[in-house]
């Protein structure tokens, strides 16, 4: 008889956003004329820029050439991608990467849940809190985290680092009773919006390279910084490419939610340097190579072209527009939010909007209120965590009249 990975019985309930989408069905399947607004999930709403659809248009006419024809892209991305992005996303703000060290994927969801698969199994995480679910439910899968308390809602193998109100929402590093190997960071932060200085970003980077952890650094909001004292990249830091892994997105900053694209970081410079099976100063490049080739076939041609294009002057400018326009919406919920009497946070270099629950509330109560008396949709903030428990999360990824529409029904409650 076949058995079963036990650690996925380990995992509570279903995936946050399919809870979501679920309560949301049920609700407009019993009250069908609701006019409902998602602010919930976080996927783009505007089409993809000119400059895109161009690209994406002349791939498909190579494709259907046989002149001109690609099968299987390379294990690691097409050198016109990977090329682009290390001289736009990196050299140009100083920061040593190199082609060879940038590898192209689907997205950073997928690279962020697979990423722990070239650890040891008994590797500590630590992980913010409130955090993006992925980055703990992929640990559970491997059998990483430790036993589930109920009460807590946390595991006992995961350090937590609770991002408060108080403290600015920045996580702060464990004490030396506990030591993580593996360090999760999300800034901009999902699902709070805040961000980390350069200077706080060091901190980290010195801390990783003392006690031998590898930080696994999530940009996928990068491209909505305005404050320039905020780093864009990891490898803006000192010794970064020592300690670090950097994921990178195209689906929040040029909309290819539904192209799915994105890129993973690892410098040659980071290596194990612990003894294992004979091996000494392994570098972690080679594993993830290795793991990309057995399990991955490639982002396909088109949407890689259509990656490349995001580089050009035009798409720069489109892309900068879009993102303008998102912004735009995340301001207007800010002020709204905040004159009408909320506790308030993000929408200044994030997307995301990040607000205290009133009287109180639950984050499930709060969702079912707005649901139910204002037809909005949010996130419950104790979706990412114990410590977003009586929080909340819109995200600015809808039109600005809905944003306005949203806004209107809030107040009104």
């Amino acid at each position: 008889m076949f058995t079963l990975n036990e650690n996925y019985l380990k995992l509570p309930g279903s995936y946050l956003f399919t809870n979501i989408a679920r309560k949301v069905a049920e609700y407009q399947k019993n009250h069908p004329q609701a006019d409902i607004i998602r602010l919930g999930i976080g996927d783009v709403t505007q089409p993809l820029c000119p400059a895109v659809i161009k690209a994406l248009h002349e791939a498909v006419d190579e494709m259907g050439d046989a002149a001109t024809f690609r099968g299987y892209a390379p294990d690691l991305g097409y050198e016109f991608l990977r090329t682009k992005m290390a001289e736009n996303d990196y050299q140009k703000r100083g920061c040593d990467i190199k082609a060879d060290e940038v590898f192209i994927s689907d997205g950073a969801k997928s690279d962020s849940a697979n990423i722990q698969e070239i650890f040891g199994r008994d590797s500590k995480i630590a992980v913010c809190d409130p955090v993006y679910p992925v980055y703990v439910d992929s640990n559970v899968m491997a059998g990483r985290t430790g036993d589930y308390d109920e009460n807590t809602q946390t595991w006992s193998n995961v350090i937590y680092m609770p991002c408060l109100a108080e403290n600015g929402f920045a996580p702060q590093i464990p004490d030396e009773e506990h030591t993580p190997e593996l360090i999760y960071l999300c800034f901009p932060n999902n699902p709070t919006g805040e961000v980390l200085k350069k200077s706080q970003l060091q901190e980290w980077v010195d801390y990783a390279n003392k006690v031998g952890a590898v930080i696994i650094f999530d940009a996928a909001y990068e491209s909505y910084i305005s404050d320039p004292e905020i780093p864009h990249s990891i490898y803006e830091c000192e010794g970064a490419r020592t300690c670090a892994i950097e994921l990178r997105s195209f689906s929040k900053n040029a909309g290819f939610t539904g192209l799915r694209l994105g890129a993973t970081i690892i410098p040659h410079d980071l290596k194990c340097h612990k003894e294992i099976m004979g091996k000494k100063d392994v570098e972690l490049h080679s594993l993830w190579s290795r793991r990309h080739g057995t399990k991955y076939n490639g982002a396909p041609y088109i949407v890689q072209r259509a990656g490349e294009a995001v580089y050009s002057k035009e798409g720069e400018e489109q892309i900068k527009e879009q993102v303008s326009t998102y912004m735009k919406n995340a301001t207007f919920l800010y002020n709204g939010l905040k004159d009408a009497g909320y506790e308030v946070y993000g929408g200044k270099n994030s997307p995301y909007v990040w607000l205290r629950t009133p009287d109180n509330m639950t984050s499930w109560e709060f969702f079912d209120l707005l649901l139910d008396k204002a037809n909005v949709v949010g996130t419950p903030g104790s979706g990412f965590g114990p410590s977003g428990e009586h929080y909340f999360r819109l995200t600015a990824f809808g039109s600005y009249e809905n944003s306005v529409r949203a806004m209107e029904r809030i107040k009104n409650l």
